[in-house]
Protein backbone atom coordinates (compact mmCIF):
# COMPACT_ATOMS: atom_id res chain seq x y z
CA UNK A 1 0.00 0.00 0.00
CA UNK A 2 0.86 3.40 -0.83
CA UNK A 3 1.08 6.34 1.57
CA UNK A 4 -0.78 8.77 2.51
CA UNK A 5 0.15 12.23 0.61
CA UNK A 6 1.70 14.77 3.38
CA UNK A 7 -0.41 17.38 2.45
CA UNK A 8 -3.24 15.53 4.21
CA UNK A 9 -2.13 15.74 7.65
CA UNK A 10 -3.89 18.20 10.18
CA UNK A 11 -2.24 21.96 10.73
CA UNK A 12 1.14 21.93 11.98
CA UNK A 13 1.72 24.62 14.76
CA UNK A 14 5.10 25.83 15.02
CA UNK A 15 6.64 28.53 16.81
CA UNK A 16 6.77 31.41 14.32
CA UNK A 17 3.14 30.17 13.77
CA UNK A 18 2.67 30.70 17.11
CA UNK A 19 4.06 34.12 16.97
CA UNK A 20 2.38 35.17 14.23
CA UNK A 21 -0.68 34.68 15.91
CA UNK A 22 0.09 36.15 18.82
CA UNK A 23 0.75 39.29 16.30
CA UNK A 24 -2.62 38.96 15.10
CA UNK A 25 -4.97 38.80 18.01
CA UNK A 26 -2.81 41.40 20.56
CA UNK A 27 -4.50 44.52 18.75
CA UNK A 28 -8.14 42.63 19.23
CA UNK A 29 -6.77 41.95 22.96
CA UNK A 30 -5.68 45.45 23.24
CA UNK A 31 -8.80 47.49 21.96
CA UNK A 32 -11.55 44.87 23.64
CA UNK A 33 -10.68 45.38 27.43
CA UNK A 34 -12.00 48.81 27.48
CA UNK A 35 -11.43 49.18 31.34
CA UNK A 36 -7.86 49.00 30.71
CA UNK A 37 -8.38 52.77 28.52
CA UNK A 38 -11.33 54.25 29.81
CA UNK A 39 -10.19 57.51 31.33
CA UNK A 40 -8.57 60.60 30.52
CA UNK A 41 -5.87 60.61 32.33
CA UNK A 42 -3.03 61.17 31.07
CA UNK A 43 -3.39 63.41 28.64
CA UNK A 44 -0.96 63.43 25.72
CA UNK A 45 -0.64 67.35 24.14
CA UNK A 46 -4.70 68.04 25.35
CA UNK A 47 -5.70 64.66 23.44
CA UNK A 48 -7.48 62.54 26.51
CA UNK A 49 -5.86 58.91 27.36
CA UNK A 50 -8.82 57.24 25.55
CA UNK A 51 -8.16 58.66 22.42
CA UNK A 52 -4.46 58.76 21.84
CA UNK A 53 -4.48 54.98 23.03
CA UNK A 54 -6.64 53.97 20.24
CA UNK A 55 -4.70 55.63 17.71
CA UNK A 56 -1.42 54.29 18.76
CA UNK A 57 -3.02 50.74 18.61
CA UNK A 58 -3.77 51.83 15.08
CA UNK A 59 -0.49 52.38 14.02
CA UNK A 60 0.58 49.09 15.96
CA UNK A 61 -1.67 47.05 14.36
CA UNK A 62 -0.28 48.12 11.12
CA UNK A 63 3.36 46.80 12.28
CA UNK A 64 2.30 43.86 14.13
CA UNK A 65 0.61 42.77 10.73
CA UNK A 66 3.08 43.89 8.75
CA UNK A 67 5.57 41.42 11.17
CA UNK A 68 3.28 38.80 10.55
CA UNK A 69 3.03 38.63 7.31
CA UNK A 70 6.67 38.50 6.86
CA UNK A 71 7.05 35.59 9.20
CA UNK A 72 4.09 34.26 7.40
CA UNK A 73 5.84 34.75 3.64
CA UNK A 74 9.39 33.63 5.44
CA UNK A 75 7.58 30.35 6.62
CA UNK A 76 5.72 29.07 3.68
CA UNK A 77 9.05 29.58 1.74
CA UNK A 78 11.10 27.71 4.31
CA UNK A 79 8.21 24.75 3.89
CA UNK A 80 8.06 25.15 -0.13
CA UNK A 81 12.01 24.66 0.23
CA UNK A 82 11.91 21.52 2.29
CA UNK A 83 9.26 19.86 0.23
CA UNK A 84 11.76 20.79 -2.94
CA UNK A 85 9.32 22.81 -4.50
CA UNK A 86 10.36 26.08 -6.72
CA UNK A 87 10.51 29.55 -4.10
CA UNK A 88 8.40 32.95 -5.71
Amino acid sequence: MSQAPESSRGPVVTPVRVVIGLCLVAPFVAMLWVGSYAKTDPAFIGIPFFYWYQMAWVLISTILTMVAYKLWQRDQRSRSAAKGGASR
